[in-house]
């Protein structure tokens, strides 16, 4: 049994506006599942595919209070690339943010409702990504996270330091899965968190278990009933394990 990462889910005050941004953020199209919930994908998309992790967009009423924990890094093929992208997003309604990143080659920004993003500056390692080059998660420990995430996920391990570990799909597609080794501790409820999917004709329960041997810990949502699994990982990161598929 394993899982991929399918999606990011994140937390907005308006999932329909803010799903506007970064549809036209990352080039791609937009549809609703139903009332508060906005899906992103590329065109032509055949969910799920390792060649890109999808953005949900859930409707909530709960204030951004503190830096999120996880967010993307956009990438870019040139210097030019990097600035184009700054202009186009800041015309689109994203915002300079200052999260003491100091003097950096890359940009950080927020968009519309405040989530932290950066734009990269043109890297090697990303030329194959699409236009999320990588998920990134704070975290105090990276090589007790990439323990936890190498056995959670098929995703290979790519590089594992003090400061930051990397992992991609299995078929060395899509995006990059980045632990990044970051002060502070964890407050509140991640507003940004990460998906995963159990392969078709696995079993849901028995994925969970094993999730939970790893070092995962269950969160009762009750009264709430849903069809999928809400765990977190040793650091205490929110995560949903959906039903196979």
């Amino acid at each position: 049994m394993a899982t991929r990462l399918v999606q990011i889910n994140m937390k907005a005050r308006d999932d329909s506006a803010l799903g506007g941004f970064w549809a036209e953020a990352l080039g791609w199209g937009i549809s609703s599942e139903g009332p508060g919930v906005t899906n992103l994908e590329p065109e032509g998309f055949v969910y799920p595919d390792p060649v890109a992790v999808c953005v949900d967009l859930i409707v909530s009423p709960e204030p951004k209070t503190v830096k999120n924990r996880v967010h993307v890094d956009l990438a870019t093929t040139s210097a030019a690339h990097q600035a184009e992208l700054v202009t186009r997003l800041t015309d689109l309604g994203a915002t300079p943010a200052d999260i003491g990143q100091g003097d950096v080659p890359w940009t950080v920004m927020a968009d519309p409702e405040g989530n932290e993003f950066c734009v990269l500056d043109p890297r090697p390692l990303h030329r194959d990504t699409g236009p999320i080059a990588a998920v990134v998660v704070d975290c105090a420990d990276p090589r007790a996270m990439a323990r936890f995430w190498g056995e959670a996920m098929d995703w290979a391990v790519h590089e594992v330091t003090d400061d930051r570990a990397l992992l991609r799909s299995a078929k060395d597609v899509g995006p990059y899965l980045q632990f990044l080794r970051t002060p502070g501790v964890k407050t509140g409820w991640n507003r940004v968190h990460l998906d995963v999917r159990p392969y078709p004709g696995d079993d849901l329960a028995a994925e969970a278990a094993r999730l939970r041997a790893l070092g995962a810990t269950a969160i009762d949502l009750s009264p709430d009933e849903v069809p999928w699994t809400v765990l977190a990982d040793p650091e205490g990161n929110e995560f949903c394990l959906l039903t196979p598929g």
